[in-house]
């Protein structure tokens, strides 16, 4: 008994001693600056936790010296040499995860990119060296280090020995969720969307600890992977005063969140990776019962959502429906349509872009129905600041749904970037400065028909296009150029009279995979940059092209067919041209006849007496009216006044 009491009087910052330990240089607080002891409060526990918020503000922040072991705490896994190269490098407190695999050189992966932590290839020594510091692994090969956040992944062969690591650090950010901060105190349930690696557990964490601290609801965090609160059975700070249940075999992740509701009566449940459909049906139930609900889901947009047969019921199930003739006529669309099935488990819903950018969808439901209607869903994005604040005039139009419910593009630019930048160079500037540079070009809007818009800003992000590159319209008149799948464009005859009326180009894909539609989206940017570009001096050169075309046929009449009497052919040019040079040569009151070759038309000036045959001439009149007038519909032609023509 006596030994239990000691350990729970522990210091807050004791470590077990580990062979070769090398706190990082810039590690430079000293453990012993932490407190050393806490005051006797009735129970360890109790006076453990006292001390723990004393040491921040009401608004959660580790201090630096907390940080600063935590990662020390992670390269104490690797040899003391790496450690030393770790330590010295410049980006130290921005460091994302290190890879030792067995035979090759480790790695510390950092915002900059790979770094080699060392010449010597990884032994099995190294990978003991490192498991033998951390917990078991389980049953998904992870394991953590007690009260941290890190992660560390193991790759085993096929007799099972760990032959690989990937150590991940793991760091609680206060703030991070500040741009949702509106949406989690309205108590609706929220999903988080998003590719590995964009933080959506650090932004899962700190609404629990939002929910939990700031809004004094009862909070329990169902923690599949431990990567919430952390490895061990006390859970890290960073979740303040939230519950934690560890979940002991991922596939049991369903029953866990039953339990939670029946035991331990929570206002909030916070999951991390919905992924199988009988998780989905535990969220779904727990809906039901009134509880909010705060879960993250692998994927890039709702529509990923929609379409995975697993997570569908996460966004109300979708359903394949017969329409009657009348309801399909006046809709527009074929008889058989797919429509939301139920109400969504989750009220409102997020697609995390990027650390610092977040797409929401502040009614699910109305997302999923004008995903599944081939209209363009009514969305907000927020961006953050590099201090992790909320920016009020971000760049870029931004979409925001009006009251009347229709969709607002705002141009925001801020001034002050703008001043900035006018004297930096474009090949100086990252790669989302250049991409901004579409704000200050003429957008492409397209107008898609068949292919979900969805898809289309999924292909636009793959792309990394800027927002302001490309636009989406439900009016083709204003339309630069159409989007359409193959086999629906064949049968309406209407929507290819409509382009073709507007002079918009038609682009078309075979299917609506994402690759198709990227590559279908990168071929008609690529030709409105060219139009662009082209149409500047586009109007230059065809003047140029008209001066050169009627000083040959002049300089033709007036040295060769009339002195000397000769026919004369005169080079090849374009219909409009054509008919100009026809108009020159008939104010010499002379003809001339349209020669084809076998890919171009070239006309041939004749002399006076060269045709005898009337009906000739009439048939070559007729010919070069009609020629004539279809040549001047492309465009008005221009002036001859600069021609010298003969006295009569």
């Amino acid at each position: 008994m006596l030994l239990q009491l000691n350990l729970l009087h522990l210091p807050y910052n004791h470590q077990p001693s580990l062979p070769n330990l090398i706190i990082p240089k810039p590690l430079t607080p000293p453990i012993s600056s932490l407190p050393q002891s806490f005051p006797r409060t009735g129970s360890g526990r109790r006076a453990s936790l006292s001390a723990c918020h004393s040491l921040g503000s009401p608004v959660f922040s580790l201090p630096e010296d907390e940080l600063d072991v935590e990662l020390g705490r992670l390269l104490a896994l690797l040899p003391e040499e790496m450690r030393r190269r770790v330590s010295d490098h410049p980006e130290l407190h921005q460091l994302m995860e290190v890879v030792m695999d067995l035979g090759r050189k480790p790695l510390a992966r950092f915002p900059s990119g790979d770094f080699v932590i060392s010449e010597f290839p990884i032994t099995v020594q190294d990978i003991e060296h490192a498991t033998a510091q951390v917990g078991d692994f389980a049953i998904d090969n992870r394991a953590g280090i007690s009260r941290t956040l890190h992660r560390i992944s193991a790759i085993r062969n096929r007799k099972g020995a760990i032959i690989g690591l990937t150590c991940r650090v793991g760091r609680a950010i206060s703030g991070s969720a500040k741009l949702l901060q509106d949406l989690v105190q309205d108590g609706a349930s929220l999903l988080l969307i998003g590719p590995p690696g964009v933080g959506k557990t650090t932004i899962i964490r700190e609404i629990a600890r939002m929910l939990a601290n700031d809004y004094k609801k009862r909070v329990m965090i169902v923690d599949t992977s431990n990567e919430i609160g952390g490895d061990g059975d006390i859970p890290h700070a960073g979740i303040g005063s939230a519950r934690r249940m560890q979940v002991p075999n991922a596939d049991m992740q369903h029953k866990v969140l039953i339990e939670a509701v029946e035991n331990h009566m929570p206002q909030v449940i916070v999951i991390d990776e919905i992924g199988t459909k009988l998780e989905a049906m535990a969220a779904s139930t727990i809906a039901q019962r009134g509880i909010q609900l705060v879960a993250t889901a692998h994927g890039v947009t709702i529509e990923n959502l929609i379409m995975n047969p697993s997570l569908e019921m996460l966004v109300g199930g979708v359903q394949s429906v017969t329409l009657g003739d009348e309801e399909a006529s006046r809709r527009g669309v074929q008889k058989t349509v797919l429509e939301r099935k139920g109400p969504s488990t989750f009220g409102s819903g997020v697609e995390i872009i990027s650390k610092t950018q977040l797409r929401i969808h502040r009614s699910l439901e109305a997302t999923v129905d004008a995903i599944l209607s081939g209209r363009l869903p009514n969305v907000e994005v927020r961006k953050m600041k590099s201090q992790e604040q909320e920016e009020n005039s971000p760049k870029g139009p931004v979409i925001n749904s009006s009251p009347n419910g229709n969709v607002m593009y705002e141009d925001a630019v801020e001034q002050a970037d703008d001043q900035n930048d006018q004297n930096v160079s474009p090949s100086q500037l990252p790669n989302d400065m250049v991409e901004d540079s579409w704000e200050h070009k003429v957008p492409l809007r397209l107008f898609c028909y068949g292919i979900l818009e969805a898809t289309v800003m999924q292909g636009v992000n793959q792309l990394k296009m800027n927002d302001a590159a490309l636009q989406l319209t439900d009016n083709i008149s204003e339309a630069h150029a159409l989007l359409a799948l193959q086999a629906k464009i064949k049968k309406n005859p209407r929507i290819q009279a409509a382009a073709k009326s507007h002079d918009i180009p038609i682009y078309v894909t075979k299917t609506s995979s994402l690759e198709q539609v990227t590559k279908a989206i990168q071929a008609l940017v690529d030709d409105h940059e060219n139009g662009l570009k082209d149409s500047v001096s586009m109007d230059k050169i065809k003047l140029s092209e008209k001066i050169d075309a009627l000083e040959e046929a002049r300089m033709a009449i007036e040295h060769t067919v009339i002195p000397k009497g000769e026919p004369v052919d005169l080079l090849p040019r374009t219909s409009h041209i054509l008919s100009l040079q026809l108009d020159l040569i008939r104010k010499y009151q002379l003809e001339a006849r349209r020669i084809a070759g076998e890919s171009d038309v070239h006309l041939r000036i004749l002399p006076s007496h060269y045709m005898t045959d009337e009906e000739a001439k009439t048939d070559e009149i007729s010919e070069f009216d009609d020629f004539a007038s279809n040549g001047s519909a492309n465009g008005s032609p221009y002036s001859l006044d600069r021609l010298p023509l003969l006295p009569e």
